[in-house]
C-alpha cells in the first residue's frame, strides 16, 4: 500500500538522520519512539527478527540501549523516493560496550513513511522498516 507523500526529499533524510538516528545515538527511548506509528513493523532481515507495535520495538531499543555504551551512526548515503514516501540509507554503525570492545557494521536500513491520523507532515513516522546488518543482530 503507498501512502500520499508529505515530504520532501530534504525533509525524508531529515527525519530519518536528525530525527530518528539522533535520537537513537542519544539513546533517548521517547525521541526514537515518537519516529514510529503505534502499529509499526521493524525487520531485521538478516536475522529473521520482526518486532511489531511500539511495545516490541521497546524493548529491542531497551535492549540495544543497555548493551553499548556509545552508539554512533555515520557515513550516510541516502536515496530518497519522494513520490511515495520512502527513504533508504547506507552507513556504519560504530558501537562501543562497556569493556571497551568496538563493534562495526555496515547496515542499510529502508524505511516507509505514512502521515499520522490528521494527514499533515508533522504527523508522518515510520511504518515499515528492514534492517539488513552486516554481522551479527544487535536488535534482538
Amino acid at each position: 500500500m503507498q501512502y500520499e507523500p508529505t515530504l520532501s526529499r530534504a525533509e525524508l533524510i531529515d527525519f530519518a538522520l536528525n530525527k530518528y538516528f539522533a535520537r537513537v545515538d542519544a539513546k533517548d527511548m521517547e525521541g526514537a519512539l515518537a519516529c514510529f506509528h503505534d502499529t509499526a513493523l521493524f525487520c531485521v532481515q538478516t536475522a529473521f527478527t520482526r518486532h511489531s507495535g511500539k511495545a516490541e520495538i521497546r524493548r529491542m531499543f531497551e535492549d540495544f540501549f543497555g548493551a553499548y555504551e556509545t552508539i554512533i551512526h555515520r557515513d550516510f548515503t541516502c536515496t530518497v523516493d519522494e513520490a511515495n514516501g520512502r527513504i533508504t540509507a547506507s552507513f556504519t554503525a560504530e558501537l562501543h560496550d562497556a569493556a571497551g570492545q568496538v563493534t562495526l557494521l555496515n547496515n542499510t536500513n529502508f524505511w516507509r513513511l505514512r502521515p499520522g491520523s490528521d494527514g499533515g507532515a508533522d504527523g508522518v513516522k515510520f511504518q515499515e522498516v528492514y534492517v539488513y546488518m552486516s554481522g551479527a543482530n544487535v536488535l534482538v
